[in-house]
């Protein structure tokens, strides 16, 4: 099995971001849960994604895209929407829409009255690792090293025997979601297939789930290839922690989530720690010498900001403008966006 572990990428170099990002603002929407589809479908043979029959559920987005740009929003953030088998991270086939939301068409008409009103489309690429039930994990399972797609997988085959589970790893210690290897070839191919295709459908860009947990050298191998032919699209990482400059430089992402602010803006509100505020306000000033964060106010993975603050919102108002005891919170420079609704991202 070839994992390239000693191929030593091209020196590559970050390009500035495209010229359309200046002016989005995302409306983040989990399609799963939005339009009401079964999340952990029950565990009988029938629910199997292969038995499962498509559901056209997608269109319900398309009544709320005129609510989007009422909003002041023109960019469309999409959760996980590829076959999985329960939550949509757990992916088992990147070139097909989950049959609970629909099929191609489906897709094709949500992208197509998004165009009509201006509205950038973004997906979430699940790319750090695939579900269990993937077809290329079930046939390593199967066959072990002598599969096809083994290279796909970092596996320690030192005294595994045939029947025995394969000592793959996994993301967090969830069992459901097998890790897949950033030092092969075979994975850097396979994103860069799943990436351009969608492009081809349409989107213009992808958000890179739990990007933190990827090397930034993988990175660095996949989106300069696909900025080849696409040199418009736009990459956003969901990086939780670290130095997120150095990541955006050594990755050639061209931008990361801003949780630092996040946390900044509810304290600041709840707990009216506007010295926090001000802190994270100064931090992410730094950052914008390298790259302009993606911010937001909330996403599937934090409380709403509205159940985050309760009801300080109206207090606040009544007691007027914030004070961090030294100057009111502001921003300095570029200016942060902050979107509404099912969670706005991005921004400067």
């Amino acid at each position: 099995m070839d994992h390239d572990a000693d191929r030593t990428p091209e020196p590559t170099t970050r390009t500035g971001e495209p010229a359309w990002v200046e002016h989005v603002m995302w409306w983040h929407v989990y399609p799963l849960g939005f339009v009401g589809a079964e999340i952990r479908p029950s565990n009988n043979p029938d629910s199997a994604v292969e038995h499962r029959p498509v559901e056209h559920r997608l269109g319900h987005l398309e009544g709320w895209l005129d609510h989007v740009v009422d909003l002041g929003l023109n960019g469309l953030l999409l959760g996980p929407v590829f076959a999985s088998s329960t939550h949509g991270y757990d992916t088992v086939d990147h070139f097909r829409i989950d049959p609970r939301l629909g099929d191609d068409a489906d897709f094709d008409r949500l992208v197509a009255a998004a165009r009509e009103r201006g509205i950038r489309v973004l997906l979430d690429g699940v790319f750090n690792h695939v579900g269990r039930k993937h077809p290329a994990f079930r046939a390593l399972a199967e066959q072990g090293p002598d599969a096809e797609t083994a290279p796909l997988f970092a596996v320690d085959w030192g005294g595994w025997q045939p029947g025995q589970p394969v000592p793959v790893g996994s993301f967090e210690g969830h069992d459901i979601l097998v890790a897949l290897d950033h030092s092969s070839s075979a994975t850097e191919d396979l994103v860069v297939q799943v990436m351009t295709y969608w492009l081809e459908r349409g989107i213009d860009g992808w958000r890179l789930d739990a990007a933190y947990a990827v090397p930034p050298a993988f990175w660095a191998r996949v989106l300069p290839r696909v900025r080849e032919r696409f040199p418009e699209a736009w990459f956003s990482g969901e990086v939780i922690h670290g130095d997120t400059a150095a990541i955006v430089l050594a990755s050639t992402m061209d931008s990361t989530t801003q949780y630092e602010l996040w946390q900044g803006i509810w304290h600041g509100i709840a707990d009216r720690n506007c010295y926090e505020l001000a802190h994270a306000i100064e931090r992410h000033d730094e950052l914008l010498a390298t790259f302009a964060p993606s911010t937001f106010v909330g996403n599937h993975d934090v409380t709403r900001i509205a159940s985050a603050v309760g009801g300080g919102v109206r207090r606040t108002r009544d007691r007027g403008p914030l004070h961090g005891g030294r100057h009111p919170v502001g921003l300095r420079g570029r200016r942060v966006r902050l979107g509404r609704g099912q969670g706005g991202t991005r921004g400067r």
